[in-house]
């Protein structure tokens, strides 16, 4: 599986972006897939994760309420929708996937839960 984010940007403080994960290879219905982001000097964070099917999604709490997941599996695609951005959304943000065997809950927040890595796409909220 190979991931491609896309649609990071500059935006203002209050304002929304989406980011978009394309994924190659078979079977994308089967993978939940995720996001995680990464500020400059501090570690990887969950943002969530959605199941190969879209019906169970988790959320990390510093996003909750303010950023959506979705997926279209007829596009191999997973959608993150960032609403009313703060300037501590800043961070390059990384789309993941996880692969059989799947990861067990207590995993599922933290980077071991996943098996594959995109390159990162960058979001700068100016306050």
């Amino acid at each position: 599986v190979q991931l491609q984010a896309s649609g990071g940007g500059l935006v203002q403080a209050g304002g929304s972006l989406r980011l978009s994960c394309a994924a190659s290879g078979r079977a994308f219905n089967r993978y939940p897939m995720g996001w995680f982001r990464q500020a400059p000097g501090k570690e990887r964070g969950f943002v969530g994760r959605i199941t190969g099917y879209g019906n169970t999604i988790h959320y990390g709490d510093s996003v909750k309420g303010r950023f959506t997941l979705s997926r279209d599996n007829t596009k191999n695609t997973v959608y993150l929708q960032m609403n009313s951005l703060k300037s501590e959304d800043t961070a390059i943000y990384f789309c993941v996937a996880d692969a059989p065997p799947f990861k067990i809950l207590s995993d599922i927040e933290t980077p071991r839960g996943y098996d594959y890595w995109g390159q990162g796409t960058q979001v700068t909220v100016s306050s």
